[in-house]
């Protein structure tokens, strides 16, 4: 297809496209405005519904006083005109006098043993009715005869007279009636007469919102039919009432109070009509109901003092429909001829367009033999096409190896002192700049070259949880914060791989360059925002300088490197100093790995048990398990020593293994032997909590393994550990309590002490560290921290044990508080398997 004829059929489709999507705006917009009128339409039908619905009780509620009174007086001349005995009275003289007052009827009810009883009436349904199963009414009954104020709360109370509300008749449940009964004493019979039908309904056809609701159906255009629903019953079981061998349902309670329901969705109204109760706002949906594509909304209606009822309007939503119709065929027929005016203008202009481009085209012909230009890149197949594939033809072979060539070198020369990730210069380019930057210091005489080493704590766990994608945005922004923070000149950042930055300063003093790193820790340490994460970091660092520390180029940035990792030791986010005794202590640390490694991997950990004490019974309730280590070349080395090693170098969970291999075998033996059986306490390192799912499912083998009860199992953890990954590590003791075994808070007090954890953590028991029962005195002085923490256990209900008790009067004094459990010196060290049976197993 030649360029012109395809200007021709773009431009007339572009037209076309924009005139289609303002046809759907509009037509979209059409539907929201006729939308939104309904709303209005149907906001201001049920306001007027409910103003007359409002109107209708209020006005109704007036009605039933007004004929209550009209009934007493009745009584009163019923009274007048009977004798004071009913057996004196007739049925037919009752119906005359009926007929005289102008009231449906009137019955007689008097005392028939444990009954009261219609007696002599005008209506013969009601002669020998027994009102026994009537409820309040019967106790209004009884109450009029005993000379008693009525104190039925529904109807109206006048002297000697109570009308009941206007209900359905239970001896004809086809009428609607308002009774009154009338006594004073001066009969034995109380009065009962009563309007039926027209007296009492009356009123409600001539002013209720019926004849409102109908005014709407008939001439409001697409309101189909309107309903007042009774939240309360409707799509319910009829709530039928049983009496006199009638079934009816009171006024009150039928499901639909006003309007029609032909409408029917019952199960899908039912839910709406509760739902919009509960949020007080309207509902509408779309549904097929009788063959008639309709929008039902459900309005409710709360005012103060009566009950919420929801009023629901059926619209004929075909008018809606209809109308967008219309006005969708009247806008695409008037974008016809605006389609066919493009269609021409279209055409007269691609003909300009292409008359040139074929003159341009033998042109390029020409330069395409032998001339060199710029090449263009197209998939076209038209004109256009064959113009830039003449004019590639004649630059490619040149222009594409000059360019490549050219590219290539560049990106070469840039990767090989430059790291893919950041931009910064890489190691390679930092050694070379710090070689040239040594050599300017000796001929200048530059007082100072500082290298610092900057490592971001704890970059593998943040790595690990939001990914290594996540993980090199991160690294990107503490490279951008860093250079923010240097100075202009004489400051050179390099980047030496995974999480690890290195700063060559020139001519700077010490204290200047420690300043300029404290700034950028700080400034480090506040949030990075990854996407939707709010990541926390901090970097560790060491410094070297020249010629103070050393004069050769990797000896300042191996110390640099020693004085960095100095700083992890201490907790992070530090800057350290190199000085000698760094080398010594990483030298043994690297040292104290090695062999324990070794120990591990030929056995060599041992367990030691520390007894714990019931001290008011003087008996051993629990062992401490805790892992001892005696090399064969470093001799026993301590716990303190080799942990922290063990936990740096990932060994922690290795050591721990030993632990409860041997342990819950060991005490699974030595209970089935004792008479009172101890429980085994392990600590737990905040490491293990790292992964809590799979430390659960750990736990839960080696118990199962050694046939070792959890609830003879006690796990010690520290404060610490409940900072580590503090969501999953609550929920995996959950599990934990859940599964049977006991926790304790271990050193507690030592740590970050939190009342809030306390109370919600599933926790048994605290332990005081041992610097707080060491405090203690013999006069008992210095012992306020420890008796604290056993009032806090205590008002938490907590079990408490003092550690570290190697006197007496500790003793005493934990007893005198509430202490009885403790272990310490004062009743053993810990000891080997071997000998702890032999203290206290065979004795």
């Amino acid at each position: 297809m030649s360029i012109k004829k395809k200007l021709s059929v773009f431009f007339t489709l572009l037209v076309l496209c924009i005139l289609l999507a303002n046809n759907t705006l509009h037509y979209i917009r059409s539907k929201n405005r006729l939308i939104e009128f309904n709303k209005k339409e149907i906001t201001l039908v049920t306001e007027e519904i409910a103003y007359e619905v409002e109107n209708s009780k209020n006005s109704a509620s007036y009605m039933e006083n007004r004929m209550a009174q009209e009934l007493r007086t009745a009584s009163i001349a019923i009274q007048d005109s009977l004798p004071a005995d009913y057996h004196d009275v007739s049925n037919d003289q009752l119906k005359r006098l009926a007929k005289k007052l102008m009231i449906s009827h009137i019955t007689l009810l008097a005392p028939a043993g444990d009954d009261i009883i219609g007696v002599k009436s005008s209506d013969p349904k009601e002669i020998n009715m027994s009102t026994k199963e009537w409820g309040y009414w019967y106790t209004s009954f009884r109450q009029l005869l005993s000379q008693q104020t009525i104190t039925t709360k529904k109807g109206v109370t006048l002297p000697h007279f109570w009308s009941g509300p206007i209900e359905v008749a239970s001896s004809n449940p086809n009428h609607i009636d308002k009774w009154g009964y009338y006594y004073d004493g001066s009969t034995n019979y109380i009065i009962d007469p009563y309007f039926r039908d027209r007296h009492v309904l009356d009123f409600e056809k001539r002013f209720g919102p019926t004849n409102v609701m109908n005014r709407f159906t008939e001439n409001l255009e697409g309101v189909l039919e309107l309903t007042v629903f009774n939240p309360k019953n409707f799509g319910k079981r009829n709530q039928n009432v049983y009496l006199n061998g009638n079934k009816y349902i009171k006024i009150k309670d039928q499901p639909i109070w006003y309007g029609t329901y032909t409408y029917r969705n019952t199960e899908r109204d039912k839910k709406s009509i509760q739902e919009v109760l509960k949020t007080g706002k309207s509902q509408s949906y779309l549904a097929e109901i009788n063959h008639k594509k309709v929008l039902k909304t459900l309005v409710p209606i709360k005012e103060k003092n009566t009950p919420a009822y929801v009023i629901g309007v059926v619209y004929d939503y075909g008018l809606i429909e209809k109308e967008l119709q219309q006005e969708l065929i009247k806008h695409l027929l008037l974008s016809l001829p605006f389609i066919f005016i493009v269609l021409i203008i279209s055409f007269i202009f691609s003909t300009s367009i292409t008359r040139p481009i074929k003159h341009i085209m033998e042109h390029v012909n020409q330069i395409a033999k032998g001339n060199f230009g710029k090449v263009l890149n197209t998939r076209r197949k038209d004109e256009l096409g064959g113009l830039v594939a003449n004019i590639n033809h004649l630059s490619h072979f040149l222009k594409t190896y000059v360019d490549d060539l050219k590219k290539s070198q560049e990106e070469s020369e840039y990767h090989a002192y430059h790291d893919f990730l950041t931009g910064l210069p890489n190691r390679r380019y930092f050694k070379e700049q710090l070689n040239r930057r040594l050599i300017e210091s000796k001929e200048k005489s530059i007082r100072h070259v500082a290298v610092l080493f900057m490592d971001i704590d704890q970059f593998k766990d943040i790595n690990d949880t939001l990914g290594h994608s996540k993980g090199d945005q991160l690294i990107q922004l503490i490279a951008n914060r860093i250079k923010e923070c240097l100075p202009s000149a004489n400051s050179f950042l390099t980047r030496q791989g995974g999480d690890e930055f290195v700063i060559l300063f020139s001519d700077f003093t010490p204290e200047e360059v420690k300043g300029i790193t404290e700034k950028i820790m700080a400034y480090v340490q506040q949030p990075c925002y990854i996407d939707n994460d709010e990541v926390f970091v901090s970097i560790s660092s060491g410094l070297s300088f020249y010629p103070e520390h050393s004069t050769n180029l990797d000896t300042l940035i191996t110390y640099a490197d020693v004085a960095m990792y100095a700083s992890k030791r201490q907790g992070g986010s530090k800057v350290s100093i190199y000085h000698d005794s760094l080398n010594k202590k990483q030298a043994e640390k690297v040292h104290i790995e090695t062999r324990l490694r070794k120990a591990i991997q030929k056995g060599d950990i041992d367990v030691y048990y520390q007894p714990k004490i019931e001290a008011k019974r003087n008996v051993i309730t629990g062992v401490e398990a805790l892992v001892r280590w005696n090399d064969a070349e470093l001799g026993f080395v301590s716990p303190e020593a080799f942990i922290p090693i063990a936990e740096e170098a990932g060994l922690i969970q290795y050591l721990w293994e030993v632990v409860m291999k041997k342990a819950c075998s060991q005490v699974s033996e030595w209970n089935k032997v004792s008479d009172e059986k101890m429980t085994l306490a392990v600590n737990f390192s905040p490491r293990q909590f790292q992964d809590p799912v799979v430390l659960v499912n750990e736990i839960k083998h080696f118990l199962s393994l050694h046939r070792f009860d959890p609830a003879w199992f006690e796990m010690e953890i520290t404060e610490s550990t409940l900072l580590m990954n503090a969501e999953e590590t609550i929920k995996a003791l959950h599990l934990l309590k859940k599964y049977g075994i006991s926790i304790s808070i271990d050193d507690f007090g030592t740590g970050y002490s939190s009342l809030s954890y306390l109370k919600k953590l599933p926790i048994d028991c605290l332990k005081i560290d041992r610097s707080f029962i060491q405090d203690i005195q013999e006069d008992y002085s210095n012992s306020e921290i420890a008796q604290a923490i056993i009032s806090l256990s205590q008002s938490l209900k907590l079990e408490v044990i003092a550690e570290g008790v190697e006197e007496e009067y500790q003793k005493a004094f934990l007893m005198k508080n509430g202490c009885d459990h403790m272990q310490g010196y004062l009743f053993s060290k810990p000891l080997a398997a071997e000998d702890f049976e032999e203290a206290f197993l065979n004795s």
